[in-house]
């Protein structure tokens, strides 16, 4: 058997070693170690950036200063940025060689909410909501983190103009919480202003989830979302006297405990869906029986065919049981649903499977977990269902301490969720995550 001594073992391997020096193919600093060098270059300001986003929330549709300072930091980046279309929407173009396009979106508005989570740069701002009360203002669902890592992404992407080749559109969008962001930027016909992207992509923190990591779901993500309004009727009176009125608290709970079976009892019980009834107001006082009582509702769902039969159950069992009160017809309860509604986001697969893989060599595959549907919406939706067919995936970006998921999973206690006054992520290392994630992405999409 021919064998090598140990010396022309030696040989061979630096002979090998030269070759590959001489063609240019040894290994070279990966495009993830560029991006972490880059970002901890960057994180002072970056963390500077976030804390003054977390100060400043700004209510749907009133994200002015908040645009402002996107537009200012895309421009000084060399993106071409068109401002307020539709509300504060913007969207910066960065066109560098041919290649295919695409979308990066990040939303900017706030929640109002006081926010109660003690950190040292809290949110003490107040505004006006849309009844015109004043409100304690919160980015309460971390959107203050998205922007961050958005213009994160944008400093990394023009850093590496060398690495990629295409057209970069940074869209940065007003209204998500009210759902009418993504609804006024395609009025304002986004598509016909900036290139139509070959792919649109996007994040949302998670309020479960590590920091450090990401979660994904290939076709359904999240629902979609109906705000309903009833008005229920009646005929009011003196509240010893019940007999001479037509109360409509009692037939107000009878529909609401009613409404409890359309998912239990009409929805295929593998078909997700949710109706809560989240508000009842009526009356004015201990002993008189109100003319009406108003309920407001939410409807989630995937499926359009869902949506519908929910919608139907609702005015059949209002109707049937005005009727079972005897109300006269002109008083039946009526409907509205809110428009515009939020549709379905539904990842593409090709396009989710595809990004799953570079998340992996990027982050390694104990920080890329697989994540089941979830019932909040999201407007992002709207991106992959215009007239230009868009692929589209929208991924989570893990946002809670470590620590505090671990001490979660041991004891049963409860994170704070989204849309609490106690949600705080860990800013550092989910911001961190997001740009290189979200870096590697766009890396991987815009192919030389």
């Amino acid at each position: 058997m021919f064998r090598l001594s140990f010396r022309s073992m030696k040989n061979v391997i630096s002979l090998f070693i030269l070759l590959l020096v001489s063609s240019g193919l040894t290994a070279q600093p990966s495009a993830d170690a560029e991006i972490q060098e880059f970002i901890d270059k960057q994180y002072p300001s970056l963390d500077t950036l976030y804390k003054y986003l977390h100060r400043n929330p700004e209510l749907s549709s009133q994200e002015e200063q908040t645009s402002r300072l996107i537009a200012d930091e895309l421009t000084s980046l060399g993106f071409e940025v068109q401002e307020r279309l539709g509300m504060y929407n913007l969207a910066g173009v960065l066109k560098n060689g041919e290649g295919p396009t695409l979308l990066i979106r990040t939303d900017m508005d706030a929640l109002p909410l006081e926010e109660k989570t003690g950190v040292p740069y809290a949110s003490t701002t107040k505004g006006t909501n849309a009844a015109g009360e004043t409100v304690g203002v919160m980015h309460a669902c971390g959107h203050d983190i998205h922007m961050t890592v958005f213009l994160g992404t944008a400093r990394t992407m023009v850093e590496m103009k060398d690495q990629w080749s295409g057209t970069l559109v940074m869209v940065a969008q007003s209204a998500e919480e009210s759902g009418f962001g993504a609804d006024a930027l395609f009025k304002a016909n986004l598509y016909d202003k900036v290139p139509v992207p070959d792919y649109a992509i996007a994040l949302h923190d998670n309020a479960s989830l590590p920091a450090g990591t990401v979660g994904y779901r290939a076709g359904a993500f999240m629902a979609s979302v109906d705000m309903v309004d009833i008005t229920v009727y009646g005929e009011g009176g003196h509240g010893a006297a019940p007999h001479t009125t037509k109360d409509p608290i009692v037939l107000a709970a009878q529909m609401i405990n009613s409404f409890q079976t359309i998912v239990s009892r009409e929805i295929n019980p593998i078909d997700p869906a949710v109706v809560t009834v989240g508000s009842i107001h009526g009356g004015t006082i201990y002993n008189i029986i109100p003319d009406e009582v108003k309920l407001q509702l939410t409807l989630r769902s995937y499926s359009p065919e869902v949506r519908n039969q929910i919608v139907e159950a609702l005015h059949r069992i209002t109707k049937n049981l005005a009727q079972q009160a005897r109300l006269p017809e002109e008083k039946y309860p009526k409907i509205s649903i809110r428009d515009p509604q939020t549709p379905a986001t539904i990842n593409d697969t090709e396009l989710t499977n595809r990004l799953v893989t570079v998340f992996k060599e990027t982050l390694g595959e104990d920080k890329v977990v697989e994540t089941p549907p979830n019932m909040v919406g999201e407007d992002f939706s709207r991106f992959g269902m215009q007239d230009e067919k868009v692929p589209i995936c929208m991924f989570w970006l893990g946002a809670v301490d470590p620590q505090k998921v671990k001490e979660a999973e041991e004891t049963g206690t409860k994170l704070p969720s989204l849309h609490s006054p106690f949600y705080a992520p860990l800013p550092e290392p989910t911001i961190k995550t997001g740009i290189r994630a979200m870096s590697a992405a766009a890396l991987e999409l815009l192919v030389e």
